[in-house]
């Protein structure tokens, strides 16, 4: 019992790392100039990736799939739009500011529900 206990204080503690890095680029990625989170977001995933593992078997596990997933639909949508960029300055900002947004609620959102204690729901 101690030890599962343990073992949820430190998925917690990794946990609330990863969404404040995680945190920190969405809220960067709002702010014009302020794009400095490439690296905190890969640094987030590096931590998320290698701890996931010991997370099976606990609501933890959601919380790491919903932040993995969130890096990678992010970024794919970026992705995908980057060439409005070289088309057209302002159809290409719109874009990456609603992709920014919609992270920014997803990472909301997971330490909102980590918090609580509660597991993520894939339903969205």
């Amino acid at each position: 019992m101690q030890d599962d206990t343990e073992r949820l204080r430190r998925l917690n503690t990794v946990g609330l790392i990863s969404y404040v890095l995680h945190l920190i680029v969405a809220v960067g990625a709002l702010i014009p100039g302020g794009q400095w989170g490439p690296t905190l977001l890969i640094v987030a995933l590096i931590l998320d990736f290698v701890k996931k593992d010991e997370a099976q078997g606990t609501w933890h596990a959601s919380h790491f799939r919903w932040r993995i997933r969130s890096v990678v639909i992010a970024f794919l949508a970026y992705l995908v739009t980057f060439p409005l960029w070289l088309l057209f300055v302002v159809p290409g900002w719109v874009a990456w500011l609603a992709i920014s947004a919609w992270f920014l609620y997803r990472i909301v959102k997971g330490m909102a529900r980590m918090n609580a204690g509660q597991p993520m729901e894939f339903a969205e």
